[in-house]
């Protein structure tokens, strides 16, 4: 009864946009309030606040985000993409492709998929209408492409994965490898379809491609080889066991600021505090909610909602690929209306048990939520890759997601295969 009681005063909230914060404070001191004899004190709550983020695997979140602020301000993106545009510009679809290549190489810097859809964007959109394509692709292309952000490694909801779960983030990291150039394949895929189906400006094409050809191979990989090789060291010590990844994440933030200031000279030292600040605004309501989510489940815990849930299903539905379909229907519509990372803070507590009753890995599971949570970034009402990248080209954002429509589907037909197929996630892993 409790359970039920705190479950619809959870909604509710919601639906008064009450913030994921406040929301999920306020669950956590609920039952207390409403009955007696729960027994849970303030003190418990504020410990288990402050105990949740007490972690050495959380580290890696704020790390990330500041290294992929200093890459952004440092002017990476523009030196991978220029870098693809080389070897790309001349095929049929390759201006579209470098952009969702340079997207996938971003996303294994930054682990975000606003901040992947921020800074390519900002670069790559307006060559791309420089070039003819049309406005409305262009804009769905970024917004979407953004997503690998998340879907490849380093990614910080694999992190918070991990945390709220148990689940090993290092290997975490390596099932989301394949995933995230299956996805990258599937859109390059239908980028080829499109420009085949609608044309493209070869003129105007041809002048950039005589440009990048003038600037020379060697120079645009000398340019470029800084920026590429930034993954390569992230994901290098971490696969390698050099670092575990928050060591791998403080080596990322060296690495940038010594290209971005020393290499590049893109970043001067007098913007460093500015950096910084810009890294503690977004990072501070990320830690603020991760707080109020820890002692949220500890509540949920308490009150046995995984239990109940995953005996609801188990006696109702015997079929394990009913009970998958159903999760990730739930996982489709909260992430519409719901930031990733409450999302999985609140729900990966509760999923993972049920799904590992039916005998699925927990790290299969966690890049099937990921997934699934990465459409929601492009699906309205909330999907914030519509609203960064509207912000970008002043596209309305139903305008955006309507022309998403076939790519979010490819994002949906690579989940099925995941879920359908799990070596795909779990073949480097073994």
């Amino acid at each position: 009864m409790l359970a039920g009681i705190i479950i619809v005063l959870f909604v509710v909230l919601l639906l008064l946009s009450v913030p994921i914060g406040s929301t999920l404070g306020i669950i956590s001191i609920a039952p207390s309030l409403i009955d007696a004899d729960f027994g849970i004190s303030a003190e418990f709550i504020i410990r288990s606040m402050f105990g949740g983020i007490d972690s050495f695997a959380l580290l890696a979140i704020p790390m990330f985000v500041l290294s992929g602020i200093i890459m952004a301000r440092g002017g990476i993106s523009k030196r991978l993409f220029d870098t693809f545009s080389y070897f790309l510009a001349d095929k049929t679809a390759g201006i579209p492709c470098a952009v969702v290549v340079t997207c996938l190489f971003y996303g294994a810097i930054s682990g975000s998929a606003p901040a992947t859809v921020a800074a390519v964007g900002a670069m790559s959109m307006p060559v791309m209408l420089r070039l003819g394509y049309d406005k409305k692709f262009s804009t769905a292309l970024v917004a979407v492409a953004g997503g690998l952000g998340v879907i490849i490694p380093p990614s910080i909801p694999y992190i918070l994965y991990g945390s709220a779960t148990g689940a090993s983030v290092s290997k975490m990291f390596i099932a989301g490898v394949i995933p995230g150039f299956l996805v990258a394949g599937l859109l390059m895929g239908y980028c080829v379809y499109y420009c085949k189906k609608h044309g493209e400006d070869k003129e105007k094409i041809q002048v950039e491609v005589d440009s990048l050809k003038q600037r020379g191979f060697l120079s645009i990989l000398k340019d470029g080889s800084w920026a590429l090789l930034t993954p390569v060291i992230i994901l290098g010590c971490i696969y390698s066991g050099v670092a575990s990844p928050t060591e791998a994440a403080v080596i990322s933030v060296f690495y940038a600021l010594i290209i971005s200031v020393f290499v590049y000279k893109t970043l001067k030292i007098s913007e460093i505090k500015d950096v910084l600040v810009e890294s503690l605004r977004t990072f501070t309501p990320i830690l603020f909610i991760l707080a109020a989510a820890v002692s949220f489940s500890r509540i949920l815990t308490l009150l046995q909602v995984p239990q109940m849930s995953a005996t609801f299903l188990t006696v109702n539905f015997s079929n394990k690929w009913i009970v998958l379909l159903l999760i990730n229907i739930l996982l489709l519509i909260v992430g519409m209306v719901m930031d990733t990372s409450p999302a999985i803070l609140i729900l990966a507590p509760i999923l993972q048990p049920i799904m590992a009753t039916y005998g699925m890995d927990t790290i299969q599971f966690g890049i099937i939520m990921v997934l699934n949570l990465a459409i929601g970034f492009v699906t309205p009402p909330i999907g914030v890759n519509l609203f960064i990248a509207s912000r970008l080209t002043e596209v309305p954002v139903f305008t955006i997601a309507k022309k998403a429509l076939p790519l979010i589907v490819l994002l949906m037909v690579a989940l099925v295969l995941i879920c359908i197929f799990p070596q795909i996630s779990m073949i480097l892993v073994a």
